[in-house]
């Protein structure tokens, strides 16, 4: 049976991979994780004691790291690395945790699998690209070069430059994936689509940066989940593969499409101030994945994944509810 540390795992996007792992695969699956406000215990609860172990701890501490590590002695063992600090808004003010987690950490990472041989895949983002034009017609793609914008960006792309140079200096055998903005279940309300849609669901208006001109590339996290898997299991090492799904949408036409999905007027929400740096559009370019390692999206209809994305948000409000009066007081002071 294969054995994979999932780093970040009780998270939103590595607690659906975790999901996801258990569900398609006899994979066994431990998690690190150091239990953030961003993370999730309800996520990864209930899972069989078998096949799951959580283990609480800094991937950024060697000490926690490397034993965890060197328990991965089977030949298709590996690391997926998840373990991120990553909302924008957060590192404008106050980057030091960016650096420790998102650089720091992979260090310690990429030493220890560097240590027992073992494979790895690291989970990145599209934003350390930077951001399109708006009526540009290109997307990113592998050789798009790196421009991040914000201090969680950066410390993204730092990241993966790690990762790159210990390939190819210590041979450290590792894959590399961006991806898009992802959305689903257990997503923290502090973020775009949740936000939303909890505002609706707690009697509020939805909150719209600027204009809403700005384009995301949205993709199911289950198909996010589905594509590390690919890449873990049929991925060329020292590769990067972009993950997306053809999700090209505007911040004010998704907040539209929620309004109209939960039964409320198109125009039912208020404009606040802008982020600093806001970027204008991301846009993935997945044609290598597809191609190369024949994967491709199960979630093909955003807004039937949207739907059952606002079913999820209503049938759980006990688990966003205690959170939501703190966040959306952290976003008032900042006038958003």
């Amino acid at each position: 049976m294969r054995h994979v540390l999932v780093t970040g795992g009780a998270g939103f996007i590595g607690s659906n991979f975790v999901h996801h792992l258990l569900a398609h695969t006899e994979t066994r699956v431990t998690v690190l994780d150091k239990m953030t406000y961003a993370a999730s215990p309800a996520a990864v609860e209930g899972l069989p004691a078998d096949r799951f172990q959580l283990v609480v701890g800094d991937v950024a501490d060697a000490a926690v790291v490397d034993p965890l590590v060197a328990g991965l002695t089977g030949e298709g063992d590996a690391v997926v690395h998840f373990a991120a600090e990553s909302h924008n808004d957060n590192s404008l003010r106050d980057p030091s945790p960016f650096v420790q987690s998102n650089i720091v950490g992979t260090f310690v990472l990429l030493e220890a699998v560097r240590a027992h041989d073992v494979r790895l895949h690291h989970v990145s983002t599209d934003e350390v690209y930077g951001d399109l034009e708006l009526d540009d017609p290109q997307r990113f793609t592998e050789t798009t070069p790196y421009q991040p914008s914000s201090p969680y960006s950066a410390s993204k792309a730092a990241a993966d430059h790690l990762v790159r140079a210990w390939v190819r200096s210590f041979g450290v055998r590792a894959t590399l994936s961006n991806c898009s903005n992802n959305y689903g279940p257990w997503q923290h309300i502090e973020k775009f689509i949740p936000r939303q849609v909890t505002n609706i669901l707690s009697g509020t208006r939805p909150r719209l940066y600027g204009a809403g001109a700005n384009v995301r590339d949205w993709i199911h996290t289950e198909d996010h989940s589905s594509a590390v898997r690919t890449i873990l299991d049929r991925g060329e090492i020292g590769q990067t593969y972009l993950i997306g799904a053809d999700g090209e949408r505007s911040n004010l036409a998704v907040v539209q499409l929620i309004l109209e999905l939960m039964g409320r007027d198109r125009d039912d929400f208020d404009h606040v101030t802008d982020r600093a740096g806001h970027d204008l559009r991301y846009a993935i370019d997945s044609t290598r994945l597809r191609t190369e390692l024949g994967w491709s999206p199960s979630f093909t209809d955003f807004e039937a994944g949207l739907a059952a994305t606002i079913d999820w948000y209503r049938e759980h409000e006990s688990w966003w509810a205690p959170a939501k009066a703190a966040t959306e007081a952290g976003y008032a002071a900042k006038g958003q």
